[in-house]
């Protein structure tokens, strides 16, 4: 994936975020907190595990392959909508890990 794109990505990701905010408005009078968004974040993370399992045929669900591309996405989206809400620059952080987990195979 070239930059641009990542940087479209991440535009689109949080102009989705923003449209969640107005809904949590509108029925609960206020946007969800940091948080929030990371309960959301790690309940959606915890759903990747079960749709793996049932990928595998370890967990019995139908569905599952649609479910888990969908959870895939939406766990990236919500790591981009995190690294955003705390103020890190989510492309320079992906950057460092890799630089570095990169030497120790080196």
């Amino acid at each position: 994936m070239d930059q641009n794109n990542f940087d479209t990505i991440i535009e689109r990701s949080l102009e989705i975020r923003a449209k969640y905010h107005e809904l949590e408005k509108q029925h609960h009078g206020s946007e969800w907190t940091l948080e929030e968004d990371t309960l959301a974040y790690l309940t959606d993370a915890g759903l990747v595990g079960r749709d793996i399992m049932s990928h595998q045929k370890r967990w019995l669900k139908t569905g599952s392959g649609d479910e888990l591309k969908h959870k895939l996405g939406e766990n990236i989206w919500w790591l981009i909508i995190l690294a955003d809400r705390t103020g890190i620059d989510i492309k320079d952080a992906l950057d460092q890990f890799l630089t570095k987990t990169e030497k120790i195979f080196k």
